[in-house]
């Protein structure tokens, strides 16, 4: 752990996945490196040491943000988790989409959101949230603030993974330990993403908070 405020750079001319985990998390590995390779893609960074951190993917423009991203996390011997609807988690299917990590949020009311998640990180030795900050694949002027609360909540960093189109290479340029000035720290973590090419450029816009 790190004090407040703290950002780590990280190397980009490597790109080491994280040790083997067993049978599972390693087919799951050679499956994105696989996907990865077909489509010319790459990975760039090593994924950092933390055990629970949310990751900030983005731009996201297009649903196959989604799947590079979770190709990419398969090759580093990742497994995220994302939220998602609490209806989808129930029903015929409903272990099914719990297994392919989603965290359900009831949306049905007025709901924390953020002690939602703030309980699910203490719950678990070990969780990586992937969350994109702008919140859906249109045209936004703001990003949402949510994935910032959530690692103030739960007293964990943000990790920034970029999708480039033009380099097609998802990336992990930094982590930061959040200060709690949101605006502060929101100026740095679009800075990582200031060059970076969506799919749909016409749909990423930076503009502070």
């Amino acid at each position: 752990m790190h004090p407040p405020g703290t950002l780590i750079l990280h190397d980009l001319t490597t790109a080491r996945p994280r040790p083997s985990r067993g049978f599972g998390m390693d087919v799951w590995h050679w499956l994105g490196r696989g996907f990865l390779a077909l489509g010319g893609w790459r990975i760039a960074g090593d994924w950092p040491d933390d055990a629970k951190a949310v990751v900030t993917a983005g731009p996201h423009t297009s649903n196959w943000d989604g799947i590079w991203m979770i190709a990419a996390a398969a090759k580093w011997r990742i497994r995220l988790r994302y939220m998602g609807k609490k209806s989808l988690t129930q029903g015929p299917f409903g272990a099914l989409v719990r297994w392919t990590g989603c965290i359900p949020i009831d949306r049905s009311r007025s709901n924390d959101v953020v002690g939602t998640m703030r309980a699910a990180f203490a719950a678990e030795a070990g969780l990586i949230l992937v969350v994109p900050p702008e919140g859906t694949r249109d045209r936004v002027l703001k990003w949402k603030s949510g994935f910032y609360h959530i690692a103030v909540g739960a007293g964990v960093p943000i990790t920034f993974a970029v999708m480039d189109y033009a380099k097609k290479t998802v990336s992990l340029p930094a982590t930061l330990w959040p200060s709690g000035d949101y605006a502060a720290d929101l100026a740095i973590i679009q800075g990582f993403y200031a060059e970076a090419t969506a799919k749909y450029p016409e749909n990423f816009v930076l503009t502070g908070n």
